[in-house]
């Protein structure tokens, strides 16, 4: 595995791997519906499977930057590894409770989250780019969320006000991860950080069990069942997000961001195909508002010209002492 690795590295062109993550993380949401389990039991397998494929890696290529972990290091890996955690309980509920396409669409919102919190927390600028885009963006969702429940739209939404909420709190988890971890994200190699932040947000995700009735179901499924835990952690796991964390090192920040705009259409045209999902128009015209508004923020730049998302990668790459 770690000779594949490699060779992926050397040889395979960024733009295409970045191609391949967005279709890989658009599977995501299907896989997940695909599955007759507890939400919180798909997002335990997910997340443990993804770590044990990148374990290997980890101890064999990455062992020196395992051991520079120090004390403070762990105690941040534990917050970021709690805030993964919580993003993946509430994202996984809320697609039992909404669409597809509702349900990525918002919890793609992060940026908009990380922007906030990079001025709420860090006391970094925000330009005014970047609170239109927020505006516009929290538009999209009130006027989706509202209007799906008003109209009784949501077709596969049992409650699509609640689901929605969810997928918010997912992104706002989301944004609590990133921004929890940049910090040490730009003294760790990418392996070894999140194999480390996996393993801490696979724990959190197995107390979370324990402490509800999953349990009572906690290996009791049928051979589809443990092929589709597998292939939520080989496809979105790690040839989505860990593939776009390694494009991050190749690619613009911004592109990557605008990128993964993708993700929900291609998720809703899975859905469509596969589930027979057909959003309703105020799901499709505020998940447009909504695009729109994480496409403005994400692309903001501040008085020297630079995006956002840019600012993070320089700022990232100039403290980084190792490459990934």
């Amino acid at each position: 595995m770690v000779h594949l690795a490699e060779r992926v590295e050397n040889e395979v062109p960024p733009m295409a791997a970045l191609a391949v993550a967005i279709v890989a993380v658009s599977t995501s949401a299907i896989l997940i519906e695909l599955s007759s389990a507890a939400s919180i039991i798909k997002a335990l397998y997910r997340v443990l499977f993804t770590t044990l494929l990148l374990a290997p890696l980890a101890v064999t290529r990455y062992r020196d930057d395992l051991k520079a972990f120090s004390v403070r290091d762990f105690c941040i890996a534990i917050v970021t590894g709690g805030a993964l955690a919580a993003h993946f309980v509430t994202w996984f509920e809320s697609l039992e409770w909404t669409t597809i396409a509702a349900s990525v669409t918002l919890v793609q919102s992060q940026p908009l989250f990380v922007a906030f919190g990079a001025w709420a927390l860090l006391d970094e600028r925000v330009t005014r780019r970047t609170v239109v885009g927020i505006g516009i963006a929290l538009v999209g969702m009130v006027g989706m969320s509202v209007a799906d429940v008003l109209s009784g739209a949501a077709v596969g939404g049992e409650n699509p006000l609640y689901g929605n909420a969810l997928a918010v709190v997912g992104a706002i988890a989301a944004a609590g991860y990133v921004l929890a971890g940049r910090s040490l994200r730009q003294r760790i190699s990418l392996v070894p950080y999140v194999t480390v932040v996996y393993s801490v947000c696979t724990a959190v995700l197995f107390g979370v069990a324990l402490a509800s009735d999953a349990t009572i179901a906690l290996t009791a499924y049928p051979p589809a069942e443990w092929l589709l835990f597998l292939g939520m952690a080989i496809g979105p796991g790690i040839f989505g997000h860990t593939v776009i964390n390694w494009a991050l090192k190749y690619v613009e920040s911004s592109v990557v961001s605008v990128s993964l705009l993708g993700e929900p259409l291609g998720s809703t045209l899975l859905a469509l195909f596969v589930l027979g999902q057909v959003p309703g128009s105020a799901t499709v015209l505020g998940g447009i508002v909504v695009l729109g508004g994480i496409y403005v923020t994400a692309t903001a730049t501040d008085e020297t010209g630079e995006t956002n998302e840019r600012k993070v990668k320089r700022e990232t790459a100039e403290s980084v002492e190792k490459p990934d």
